[in-house]
């Protein structure tokens, strides 16, 4: 699509809506910006370099007739896809895509995708990692990272994009169609903009929508919906589980990874210098090293990756040890399926904090997962009375009013060789920016507390 000329309609102000409209501009169009928020809640700086770009940006509300009079409209995944203005336009027939649709339809580069509800951000590093290491220029984002018009804005120069892809992201693909595509687990999450839990899972699916044969797509053996994932005429596919079963590519084999694929000798990886813990991220890495190695990555520069890796901040993040009780920051678990394995990741007494916003799973599944070594909690947030109202009975809780709190409640309750453990199980917008300011001010509330403060 020659968009030189076009009217063309960025909804949402957030790092991918300000790259697609920075990017739109260049190639000619009439950007226009709808926004939610007032001008007086933006950033001045990113809105004077709009404006001086030529960008016209529209703030505190989103106007039914400038969606009407664009040519095409890019929205951002932040934005439910169910808001009036949007559903006036798809009445009138008019194109809606995302910023992954828009970058891909100009986008040179192999592409690696990577979705799931939970690990995403540590496959996408991990393949990082591994293709780096071979000697290949990569670019990671989307999702995690920059938006992937920042990288179809330049010379498009590396051998292969890395993107982790969330399922807002994936709604508004039309002809997005990666070289290889990943899914690494669904389970319930987003309940709050999905219908139900199928409906969220067939996000996830539509990142191989488009995949032909001679595509690839790796999906996780041992979760219940992909281990019937099968694509009909598409992408030829590889499993993995933790487990060794007919018809699986990658699994662990007297503790060592062990993968087999068609065309290449059986490669064995070692785990002794792998720092991430849980049988979660174990399937991880078996995502990750598939991904590699069929993209011809040797297993010694696989294998140099694996025993480098030091993991993502905020991921099951060790940041201190006070009197012998070790303080643990998972706050990227954002779901219940994310909190669960977090929790199971340690055998021994755990002191769990958790709430934030709810997004409309049902706690008890955490809570009945927690009992097993989870001896005390403390919740808070806008969901801590619904934690509370699932624990009564089970575990010993406590209500905190913000982080500091908190974190001085759980460790009133630990003891030495305890784990206190920021595991929320929900998003973090209700007292925080994000989930890594969550993490951040957890760090903080710990550091304070070592020093006596």
């Amino acid at each position: 699509m020659d968009l030189s000329g076009k009217r063309i309609l960025v909804v949402g102000l957030g790092e991918s809506g300000r790259a697609a409209a920075r990017w739109l501009v260049t190639q000619g169009a009439n950007v226009t910006v709808s926004e939610l928020k007032e001008s007086s809640e933006l950033d001045g700086y990113v809105l004077g370099d709009l404006l001086g770009s030529g960008v016209r940006v529209e703030c505190g509300g989103h106007k039914v007739g400038t969606f009407l009079e664009s040519d095409l409209i890019v929205v951002s995944p932040g934005i439910p896809l169910d808001i009036d203005p949007l559903a006036a336009a798809r009445e009138k027939g008019l194109p809606i895509v995302g910023e992954i649709e828009l970058a891909g339809r100009h986008l040179k580069t192999p592409a690696i995708g990577v979705t799931g509800t939970n690990g995403k951000s540590t496959v996408v590093k991990l393949i990082g990692t591994m293709l780096q290491k071979a000697g290949k220029g990569v670019f990671i984002g989307a999702n995690f990272g920059p938006p992937l018009t920042e990288y179809i804005a330049g010379d498009q120069a590396a051998d292969f994009v890395v993107l982790e892809l969330s399922s807002f992201q994936l709604d508004t693909i039309e002809t997005f169609s990666p070289l290889m595509a990943l899914i690494l687990n669904v389970s319930p999450d987003h309940l709050d903009r999905y219908r139900d839990y199928e409906s969220y899972a067939r996000s996830k699916e539509r990142i191989f929508l488009n995949q032909r044969p001679g595509q690839i797509l790796i999906v996780n053996d041992d979760d219940p919906w992909l281990r019937s994932v099968q694509p009909k005429g598409g992408p030829q596919v590889f499993r993995y589980g933790i487990g060794e079963e007919s018809g699986r590519n990658a699994f662990l084999q007297d503790g060592q990874i062990t993968t087999s694929i068609r065309g290449q000798e059986t490669a064995r990886f070692s785990l002794e210098r792998f720092v991430l813990p849980g049988d979660h991220n174990r399937l991880n890495l078996m995502a990750a090293i598939l991904a590699s190695q069929l993209i011809k990555v040797s297993p010694p520069d696989i294998q140099w990756a694996v025993d480098h890796f030091e993991g993502l901040p905020h991921r099951l993040e060790l940041v201190d040890e006070i009197r012998g009780v070790a303080f643990y920051n998972d706050s990227k678990a954002t779901n219940i399926d994310a909190a669960i394995k977090s929790i199971t990741s340690f055998s021994g007494p755990v002191i769990l904090i958790a709430g934030g916003r709810h997004k409309g799973s049902d706690y008890l599944p955490l809570i009945e997962a927690a009992s097993q070594n989870v001896r005390g909690a403390v919740f808070l947030g806008e969901a801590g009375g619904l934690l509370a109202e699932a624990s009564t009975g089970r575990i010993p809780w406590q209500m905190a009013t913000d982080m500091p709190d908190a974190v001085a409640l759980a460790f009133a309750k630990a003891q030495e060789g305890d784990v206190v453990l920021l595991a929320p199980a929900c998003s973090s917008f209700d007292m925080f920016r994000n989930f890594e300011h969550r993490g951040l001010v957890f760090r903080e509330a710990v550091e304070r507390l070592k020093d006596g403060g």
